[in-house]
């Protein structure tokens, strides 16, 4: 039996962090919009995998992570890619030595990434509702 509080937590904060997304991209704070959408992602799944039971999820993968749902549920594998592609904006959303060059995230990001980024997190969350049983 799983921690269907836990869970609830995490789901909770996964679709306050894809609305943050949303927002983050009108205001056109692209590299924003990315990392809080890798966010939403990544707590979605946790969020699966607490209800499963599952505790200390410590990884930042959504990768990693969705493998891990995938081996409870195969309806995550249409999630896997898009988490994926979501671990590429973890770090260089946020720290200037994360990118190649001299450009600060705000200057490298664009509106195609944070749009990108947002489909994905809608996505996985969309999945993650689809198969928690909370």
């Amino acid at each position: 039996m799983g921690s269907e509080n836990e869970a609830r937590r995490w789901l909770r904060q996964s679709e306050a962090d894809l609305k943050a997304a949303r927002d983050s991209f009108k205001a056109r704070n692209y590299e924003w919009s990315c990392f809080q959408s890798q966010q939403s992602g990544e707590k979605a799944l946790k969020a699966y995998l607490y209800s499963l039971g599952f505790t200390s999820q410590m990884s930042h993968s959504a990768k990693l992570l969705v493998n891990k749902c995938i081996g409870k549920e195969k309806g995550f594998l249409k999630a896997k890619a898009a988490a994926s592609w979501l671990d590429n904006y973890y770090i260089p959303t946020r720290y200037p030595n994360g990118l190649d060059g001299e450009v600060a995230p705000a200057d490298y990001y664009e509106k195609e990434d944070a749009q990108k980024c947002i489909k994905y997190a809608a996505l996985i969350l969309g999945t993650v509702k689809r198969f928690i049983r909370i």
